[in-house]
């Protein structure tokens, strides 16, 4: 079955970076593009970072656009983020997943940006 184990997340002081890294299974990982997202509590999940299944092109939320970058290793079926110049408003849980989405999520990793 299709499976997201996202991991990297912690407690970041303001400006600090964070590299979040997400490996897929049970699908073929190579033939899809890939996505990051997060989600607060009571608020919906928002896409954050999005890369296209050759790692060729990627695009970012205004809100992250100059701080994020997206990238991805095919060969080990795995998508990182790399996080930096943090702020407090990027705290949130971050998951991955495909594009299309497929119905199953991971766990998700925790990101605290706190002083």
């Amino acid at each position: 079955q299709v499976q997201f184990v996202e991991s990297g997340g912690g407690l970041v002081q303001p400006g600090g970076s964070l590299r979040l890294s997400c490996v897929a299974s049970g699908f073929t990982f190579s033939n899809y593009p890939m996505s990051w997202y997060r989600q607060a509590p009571g608020k919906e999940r928002e896409i954050v970072a999005h890369i296209i299944s050759t790692g060729e092109r990627t695009t970012y939320a205004d809100s992250v656009k100059g701080r994020f970058t997206i990238s991805r290793d095919n060969a080990k079926n795995t998508v990182y983020l790399q996080m930096n110049s943090l702020k407090p408003e990027d705290t949130d849980v971050y998951y991955c997943n495909a594009y299309p989405r497929f119905a199953s999520w991971g766990q998700g990793t925790q990101v605290t940006v706190s002083s």
